[in-house]
C-alpha cells in the first residue's frame, strides 16, 4: 500500500542547500551573500524549512544566530543528502565523458578486409576512443543504423529507404574472378555476353555485391546468367576455387587468394565495375564527440590509408 507523504514531501533541495550555508556561517547575513540572495529570503525560507519539519532550526542567542537541537539534528543528514547530490553529478557527467567517447561502427561484410584496421589507425590517434565494430550484411547495417545502435557505417551503396548522410572515401573496384583452371582464365577482352552461359555464385539478394551484379548484366541489357546463392564472400571464394563458377565480387576481399595464384580476376569488358566506399549516418542524427572524429577522420585519411592498404589491387 503507497503510503501518504508526510510534511517532508514539502522540502526542497534549495532550503536544504541554504540551510547548510547558513548553519556553516551561523549568519542569515552571510548567507544570503554567499548564494545571491537577501537575508530576509534566507530568514522566511529557513522559517518555513522549520515549520515543514515541525520545529525550529535557528535560535538568537542575543545578537548571536545559533542551531536549535532539532537544527543540529538536521545538519548531517543534510550534509549526507548534498554529498549524496554531488555524487549524482559527478556519475551523471562521468557517464557523459563515457558516452562522448564511445562509438558503434557498423560495417558491410565486404569492409571487413579493411574497416578494422582503418579502426585501429583511428584508435591509435584517438587511445581515449571505445569504438565497437559489427559486421553483418547489406540489411542488418541498415538496420543498425536505423534502431540507432550503430552511429556509423562503412558500406557502398547507400540505403534507398532511409535519409542518410555519405561521404565517398575511396574506390571500390568489382571484378568477375574464376579459377585458374576455368576455360575463360586466360581469355583476354571477354565480351559480358558470354558470361551469361556460366553459373555464378552469388551473395543474397539485396546485398551490395549482389546489386553490383545485377547492374552490370542489366545496364548491358544482358539477361542474368543462373545462380548459386551463398551466405558469405568467403564461401563464394572457395566455391569459386573449386570451380564450381564464376563470380562477381570485391576486389579488396581477394589479395591473399590472387597473389597465392588460388584465383584470377577474369579480363573482361567493362570490368572492373567501379563503386565507392562511403561513411554514413542517419540524416539529422547528431553525432557525439568521437563520432564526428571518426567521419571527419575517414573523410580525411581514408583515401590514403585506402591505397596504402590495397596498393596491387
Amino acid at each position: 500500500m503507497t503510503e501518504t507523504p508526510g510534511a517532508l514531501h514539502k522540502v526542497t533541495l534549495r532550503q536544504l542547500q541554504i540551510f547548510l550555508v547558513a548553519a556553516e556561517t551561523l549568519s542569515f547575513q552571510r548567507a544570503a551573500e554567499s548564494l545571491h540572495l537577501t537575508p530576509p529570503a534566507v530568514s522566511m525560507q529557513m522559517g518555513r524549512l522549520g515549520e515543514e519539519l515541525g520545529a525550529p532550526l535557528f535560535e538568537k542567542h542575543g545578537r548571536q544566530l545559533a542551531l536549535t537541537a532539532s537544527g543540529q539534528t538536521l545538519l548531517p543528514y543534510a550534509r549526507r543528502i548534498s554529498q549524496l547530490l554531488r555524487e549524482a553529478s559527478s556519475a551523471i557527467t562521468e557517464l557523459e565523458g563515457a558516452a562522448g567517447l564511445t562509438l558503434t561502427v557498423a560495417m558491410v561484410s565486404t569492409s571487413r578486409n579493411f574497416g578494422p584496421q582503418l579502426v585501429a589507425r583511428f584508435q591509435a590517434q584517438h587511445p581515449e576512443a571505445r569504438v565497437e565494430i559489427r559486421i553483418g550484411n547489406r540489411r542488418e547495417v541498415i538496420e543498425l543504423l536505423e534502431s540507432d545502435e550503430a552511429q556509423l557505417a562503412l558500406m557502398g551503396r547507400v540505403p534507398g529507404r532511409v535519409e542518410v548522410e555519405a561521404v565517398p572515401f575511396a574506390e571500390h573496384p568489382y571484378v568477375v574472378i574464376a579459377s585458374p583452371e576455368h576455360p575463360l582464365a586466360g581469355e583476354h577482352d571477354i565480351d559480358p555476353a558470354r558470361l551469361s552461359e556460366e553459373v555464378f555464385l552469388a551473395r543474397e539478394s539485396g546485398s551490395g555485391t549482389r546489386i553490383v551484379m545485377e547492374h552490370f548484366f542489366g545496364d548491358r541489357g544482358i539477361g542474368m546468367p543462373r545462380l548459386q546463392e551463398m551466405s558469405s564472400n568467403e564461401n563464394i571464394k572457395q566455391a569459386v576455387i573449386a570451380n564450381m563458377g564464376l563470380a562477381v565480387i570485391s576486389r579488396h576481399t581477394l589479395s591473399l587468394e590472387l597473389d597465392a595464384g588460388r584465383l584470377v580476376e577474369l579480363d573482361v569488358q567493362g570490368m572492373p565495375e567501379m563503386r565507392s566506399w562511403r561513411v554514413v549516418c542517419l540524416r539529422g542524427k547528431a553525432l557525439n564527440g568521437i563520432g564526428l572524429k571518426f567521419w571527419e577522420f575517414v573523410e580525411s585519411r581514408g583515401p590514403g590509408f585506402m591505397k596504402e592498404l590495397f596498393s596491387n589491387a
